[in-house]
């Protein structure tokens, strides 16, 4: 993608389809398993709520779009596979990028992509969801990285969020971030959870961002992590505009 595009662009493409393989990874693991037992019904959305798994529709599931990933439409599939996980999960809505279909996107970039990605060898094992976790880290590092002091405006360097997890050892209670980027704060804070042996369900998460773009990576990335947490969007900023809805019944 270098060369084609810069990283504010090529970042949401490359991103985009990690999400994407993640969440269909997930979601027919289980559907897989639910097959099998005569019991369930691999097609009720309420399974997949109660393992709190993304429910993904047929046509925006990574295994239907790569068996077209040749197609000349390959890019607006993917836009309207995006539409289609965000009209089933509320949580999603309005955090993916639709930037596929776009004219000026290679159609054989995104199949060399869709390729590469589909060669992840997965078996749906916690393993393999905290290496896409890990993955998806890198990559936001390295657009920081590339894009230079703007960078900053979405990912704080790991080293500096590691020591500010140590000294604040958040193991319980209530974890905010009043400008949570793409949210390396809250994946850290369970890191840190789970090196000391203390449960995901002792802290709740809350945070927000003004960057309406980052605030989309920032559920992606905790989507892709499993983390649930309530992140909002302020388009005031916090410093002018500290509440959001939250802070009052969090403080009481």
């Amino acid at each position: 993608m270098r060369g084609s595009m810069d990283a504010g662009e090529y970042k949401h493409i490359a991103l985009g389809l990690l999400f994407l393989r993640y969440v269909s990874m997930s979601f027919e693991r289980l559907h897989t398993k639910l097959s099998e037992d005569d019991y369930s019904d691999a097609e009720d959305r309420d399974e997949y709520l109660a393992e709190s798994i993304f429910w993904v529709p047929e046509k925006a599931r990574w295994s239907t779009l790569a068996k077209q990933s040749k197609d000349p439409k390959i890019g607006i599939m993917i836009d309207d596979a995006m539409r289609a996980i965000e009209a089933d999960n509320e949580t999603l809505k309005g955090a993916l990028p639709k930037v596929f279909g776009k004219e000026s996107i290679d159609r054989a970039m995104l199949t060399g992509l869709m390729d590469l990605f589909s060669n992840l060898k997965l078996e749906g094992t916690k393993a393999d969801f905290d290496l896409i976790g890990r993955i998806y880290e890198y990559c936001i590092g390295e657009f920081a990285s590339s894009e230079g002091k703007r960078g900053g405006e979405f990912y704080t360097p790991k080293s500096v969020v590691d020591t500010l997890i140590e000294m604040i050892e958040p193991t319980k209670g209530r974890v905010y971030d009043p400008c949570c980027g793409t949210g390396g704060f809250f994946v850290q804070s369970e890191k840190f959870i789970d090196a000391h042996s203390g449960q995901r369900n002792d802290i709740a998460i809350y945070g927000q961002e003004r960057n309406h773009t980052t605030f989309g990576l920032a559920r992606m990335n905790l989507a892709i992590r499993g983390i649930f947490g309530d992140i909002r969007w302020n388009s005031e900023g916090t410093l002018v505009c500290p509440s959001s809805g939250f802070l009052e019944p969090m403080a009481a």
